[in-house]
């Protein structure tokens, strides 16, 4: 009998201290997260319909908003919980301390990303890839432009915190306490690449893009030693990518203030899923891993 008890400590308990093994933490982590996903979305979009009478088939930025406050509630809860109950740690050592830095991070994260995705453009633009056709402000009254832009400010938000909690935060740092932290880093980008398989257009080649822009927020992450960075970049990508230059963001259609018309070879643009699954992802990526490095330089811990 002892034997036995001694193999499922094995199995089942870290070597180093009392608590359940990285793997096992993180799969309770993903279940708990889909459960409170269905429950959450179930009560917010049904409710959501049953006030505004709406049908799945005209929901449209306010449902996405919705959506993605169903998963704030279950990424966020399900990490507060398997962080308290399983790792024994509390949730600000996932690198949610608030700081003196901690809104310098997040705006240099948004500026990083504003001269990343603006190099995109400018690129496609010089090279006769891309053309404007219209600005939004054109065809819109500007209250209506104002309140889509705040609208989808929000979900980029809630975007970059759910993705940056979930995958640099709780899946990066518990693969690391159970590996060295480059595979953690290496895994965890390579699972949320994955993860985006289901988006609208995407293939293998789209998820090698979205692996690179995942190793680029984990070095973020791991330069600063705190999320607000990577969560800063993750919410300026998305709403620089989509909503400022009319690119697609990962295969979704985002509101757009530049409205364009994209041509020349899929291969460098990405086509109809956006530049994550293009070649000029590679310049974008280089700036932003310089312009990382600097802001991060004078750190004792990065």
């Amino acid at each position: 009998m002892k034997d036995r008890r001694s193999l499922l400590a094995t199995v089942f308990v870290s070597a180093s201290e009392t608590r359940l093994r990285a793997g096992w933490r993180l799969l309770l982590q993903v279940v708990l997260q889909l459960l409170l996903l269905v429950l959450a979305g179930w009560i917010l979009l049904t409710g959501w319909r049953g006030i505004f009478n709406a049908s799945p088939n005209s929901w449209g930025a306010a449902e996405l908003a919705v959506s993605q406050v169903a998963e704030f509630v279950a990424v966020t809860l399900s990490v507060i919980l398997a962080r308290k109950l399983l790792d024994r740690r509390s949730l600000g050592s996932l690198g949610l301390r608030l700081g003196k830095r901690t809104l310098l991070d997040f705006a240099a994260g948004v500026g990083i990303t504003c001269l990343m995705m603006g190099t995109i453009f400018a690129l496609e633009w010089a090279l006769g890839w891309l053309h404007v056709t219209r600005f939004a402000w054109q065809t819109q009254a500007v209250d209506q432009v104002a309140v889509s832009v705040v609208l989808f400010m929000v979900v980029c938000l809630l975007v970059g915190w759910n993705e940056e909690l979930m995958s640099r935060g709780y899946h990066l740092q518990t693969l690391a306490s159970g590996m060295p932290v480059g595979w953690a880093w290496i895994l965890s980008s390579s699972v949320f690449g994955v993860l985006h398989l289901a988006n609208p257009h995407a293939n293998w080649i789209a998820v090698v893009g979205i692996v690179l822009a995942g190793l680029f927020l984990g070095y973020a992450y791991i330069r600063s030693g705190q999320l607000w960075l990577p969560v800063g970049l993750h919410t300026g990508w998305n709403f620089f990518e989509g909503v400022v230059f009319g690119f697609p963001v990962s295969g979704l259609p985002f509101y757009r203030l530049t409205h364009t018309a994209v041509g020349g070879p899929q291969l460098w643009t990405g086509g109809a899923f956006g530049p994550e699954a293009g070649l000029v992802l590679i310049p974008a990526l280089a700036l932003g891993l310089g312009l990382v490095y600097l802001h991060t330089r004078r750190r004792s811990d990065a």
